[in-house]
């Protein structure tokens, strides 16, 4: 009996948080005017390498047909699963490149054996969440550039509450807006398998200076 009421309390307390953690992201947003919901989506784009050969390898993954765009409800119990997901991940695998793992450097796979990069990170959560009955057109695998510049895959999931960001680099669950990312490309709510451009690209002469470094 005690070890039951320590379980709904745990189960509350985790409610509660989720609750006050989701209320802070859409305070966030009320304080920031020039930060919209969602991200602005444009031209059709090449999908990743690693999606197409990942399609070529586990062709059942990638057979769906397309529908209509869908946002999920984010409620707190909703929100908890996703830090719950997010937190089981990003803590039971251990980080390691494809050039590591599998001799190659762009390799997109499920990290079964305990290992990945962050594109498998994403690639797991996705599995899980739509197991759990989340809808795959609201879990969006998107391509962006780090704080430093670098490639780096994270998970969107789109919302009636806006767009919040998966990462395997942090165990919270952030709004689009306060991640510090610039965002490229993902995948299109309308097929997973058709990828859209997001955002503004970056001033050209910043791109040339870093290309000449």
């Amino acid at each position: 009996m005690n070890s039951d009421k320590r379980g709904r309390r745990a189960v509350a307390a985790a409610l509660l948080l989720a609750t006050a953690t989701l209320a802070a992201a859409v305070a966030a947003h009320a304080a920031t005017d020039d930060a919209p919901l969602y991200v602005e989506v444009s031209d059709v784009a090449r999908a990743p390498i690693g999606w197409v050969e990942f399609c070529a390898s586990n062709p059942g993954e990638c057979a769906t047909i397309p529908s209509a765009p869908l946002d999920v409800v984010l409620t707190a119990q909703a929100f908890q699963d996703l830090l719950s997901v997010n937190r089981y991940v990003n803590e039971s695998v251990k980080p390691l490149t494809d050039l590591e793992h599998w001799g190659t450097i762009e390799k997109w796979s499920y990290p079964d054996d305990g290992y990945g990069d962050c594109e498998d990170y994403v690639l797991l959560k996705r599995r899980l969440l739509i197991q759990a009955g989340w809808p795959r057109e609201a879990l969006l695998i998107t391509v962006v550039r780090d704080r430093n510049d670098e490639g780096h895959a994270v998970l969107t999931v789109k919302t009636d509450r806006g767009e919040f960001i998966l990462d395997n680099q942090v165990e919270g669950i952030l709004p689009w807006f306060e991640t510090g990312y610039r965002f490229v490309k993902r995948q299109s709510q309308k097929n997973p398998n058709v990828w859209v451009s997001l955002g503004d690209p970056p001033p050209a002469p910043t791109t040339v200076a870093r290309q000449r470094r």
